[in-house]
């Protein structure tokens, strides 16, 4: 506003000076007026000062919220980034431990089975070791009947045998009789001679199986009749006689011969 001033001013000064020049001006008679320009020139320029510093101030603090505004943002943006990495992780976590759930829950329902499957097959052992423990206990009383029976057997054999060894020294004498082993540690072959008045050298013999408690013919040369053979037998097995053997049997040969 000062340099508007100015035009106006020195035109009336170079105004004054002309008409001073030509004629007494009437501005000197007039009494000297102080407008205060200097005053007002240096209140507008602190005035410029202090708006350009308020601009200045106001583009800095619109220049410092707006980073701070995207600093604050970014911020935002760094805080959400890193949410979402947590809800990624936090939603992987939750995958796999749900995952976990479902292989641990079918691994428990396969232990289940399994247990079921060892209980049925603990007891179907149970149950057979029960049948085999009565089948074992059953099978002992046998074995026991079976071996008191055999040393009354042999025992009877050994008081036998005191008469018997005369006794068949005599049936060999008087019956033209041998005896030879079969082969069989349970058999003994009975050999006669002179069954055949044509051949007295001819031979007749049976096989007798001393396996169990009754005596049993196998085999006889030559061939007999079972039903006869089983009568002398039968008579055998009642007296425990071996004497009625060794003649039945030789009865039977002769008859066999004849014929």
């Amino acid at each position: 506003m000062a340099s508007a001033f100015e035009p106006s001013l020195s035109s009336s000064l170079s105004g004054r000076q002309t008409l001073s020049a030509t004629a007494p001006s009437m501005a000197d008679s007039l009494p000297s007026i102080n407008f205060g320009f200097d005053e007002l020139r240096d209140r507008m320029a602190k005035f410029s000062a202090k708006f350009d510093a308020f601009i200045e101030q106001g583009r800095k603090r619109v220049l410092e919220e707006r980073n701070q505004f995207r600093m604050n943002i970014a911020e935002l943006q760094e805080d959400q980034r890193m949410k979402k990495k947590d809800m990624e992780i936090l939603q992987h976590k939750t995958n796999t431990h749900q995952q976990m759930m479902s292989k641990e829950a079918a691994e428990t329902r396969e232990m289940q089975a399994a247990i079921a499957s060892l209980s049925a097959q603990r007891d179907k052992n149970k149950a057979m070791r029960d049948a085999l423990q009565q089948q074992i206990a059953e099978t002992q009383k046998e074995i026991d009947a079976r071996l008191a029976a055999q040393r009354e057997h042999a025992k009877y054999v050994e008081s036998q045998s005191r008469f018997n060894v005369p006794e068949l020294d005599f049936w060999m004498q008087n019956l033209c009789l041998k005896i030879e082993g079969a082969g069989q540690t349970d058999r003994l072959k009975f050999v006669y001679t002179h069954i055949d008045e044509k051949n007295w050298e001819r031979e007749a013999w049976f096989e007798l199986s001393t396996s169990s408690k009754d005596y049993d013919v196998k085999h006889c040369r030559p061939k007999l009749e079972r039903e006869k053979v089983d009568r002398v037998l039968e008579r055998v097995n009642e007296t425990r006689d071996l004497a009625v053997l060794l003649k039945g049997m030789r009865e039977l040969f002769v008859e066999a011969m004849k014929s």
